[in-house]
């Protein structure tokens, strides 16, 4: 039977994963909030990429009450991890039902649920709460900023996404057709054995998201960045983490994808944390990306102190409305204990 995609958390990763699959005929409700669910219900989804600027009337919906699930849903949790752990219970909970109207179960545990955010921790969360969960290694560069709109910058795929069943081994014939659904929709998407250690790459590939908001995507903190990574890997292989090799995800990365200019926007857009502090969510992601290394030290009996105070001063900066840039890279480092990387 045909899936229908409920992406939960249609900003910069949900939006443009739920846009195109829209886009490949695909059937699509988005999830959101706010000022955002408002522009979604009232004028579309508007989608720009490097090669259109298109209008797309996805069904739109503000949580499980005001949908019928039923067992050709799949459930994409594309919120920030920091945000999942409130939005899984009222998805757990929600009821299935057979064609004919019969209670069949619990999204918990009926449906599968994808695990579309960055960092490592999301899918140990969702296991609480849903018996089928997938995790999902993203590579897809987009950006949410205006209430309505998601921006995507790759091509000519727009993205890949790495797929895989957590525990692995599972769901193998769902895994094949969400695949082939995010193939036509435009996505690179690999069927790794073992999804984690993709995600554990990517998660050393965010750990400069913070430095980025806290200075500008042009602040010149590329330096500091690289140690907060190696700082990440020495805990990681003390933990006996495995992570993919660096050549095996650049070569696959750029086999997918490269960034492209859009038209009308400007090129230096930050990433994810960039994107939160310049909409004054008042919370961001950083304490399950440099606080997951950190996390990982601390349970082993060691430190992470660059990625630990990172995670707080980037933390802090969000929950006092701090706007990307505040800080150089200079002051940066000295706060961080740095100071001789520069």
């Amino acid at each position: 039977m045909p899936k229908r995609y409920v992406i939960i958390g249609a900003g910069a990763i949900g939006g443009s994963i739920g846009g195109r699959l829209h886009q490949a005929g695909r059937d699509v409700v988005l999830v959101a909030r706010g000022a955002h669910l408002d522009a979604l219900r009232r004028d579309g989804l508007r989608l720009r990429t490097p090669d259109e600027d298109v209008t797309l009337r996805v069904p739109a919906v503000g949580g499980p009450d005001e949908l019928t699930l039923t067992e050709d849903d799949v459930l994409v949790l594309a919120t920030k991890t920091q945000q999942v752990e409130a939005a899984l219970p009222a998805w757990a909970d929600a009821p299935v039902r057979d064609a004919d109207g019969r209670e069949t179960g619990t999204a918990g545990s009926r449906l599968p649920a994808l695990m579309a955010l960055n960092g490592v921790a999301s899918e140990a969360i969702a296991l609480r709460y849903f018996a089928r969960v997938v995790g999902v290694c993203l590579w897809l560069p987009s950006v949410h900023l205006v209430p309505g709109e998601v921006i995507i910058r790759g091509g000519p795929k727009s993205g890949m996404l790495h797929l895989g069943s957590v525990p692995q081994g599972r769901d193998h014939a769902l895994l094949q057709e969400v695949a082939g659904d995010l193939e036509a929709a435009n996505f690179d998407v690999p069927l790794p054995a073992d999804v984690m250690p993709w995600k554990y790459r990517k998660l050393i590939s965010n750990l400069g998201n913070g430095l980025q908001a806290l200075v500008g995507p042009k602040g010149g903190s590329g330096r500091l960045a690289a140690a907060l990574e190696a700082e990440a890997r020495t805990v990681l292989d003390a933990a006996g983490i495995e992570v993919t090799p660096d050549a095996e995800e650049s070569a696959a990365r750029a086999a997918a994808f490269t960034m492209h200019h859009v038209p009308g926007v400007p090129d230096d857009v930050g990433g994810s944390t960039w994107q939160s502090l310049q909409r004054g969510t008042g919370n961001v992601e950083t304490d399950y990306l440099n606080g997951e290394v950190a996390r990982i030290a601390h349970a082993h009996g060691t430190e992470a102190p660059f990625n630990a105070r990172l995670a707080t001063l980037v933390r802090q900066a969000a929950a006092r409305g701090q706007q990307p840039g505040a800080v150089t890279a200079d002051e940066l480092a000295v706060a961080l204990g740095l100071a001789d990387v520069l």
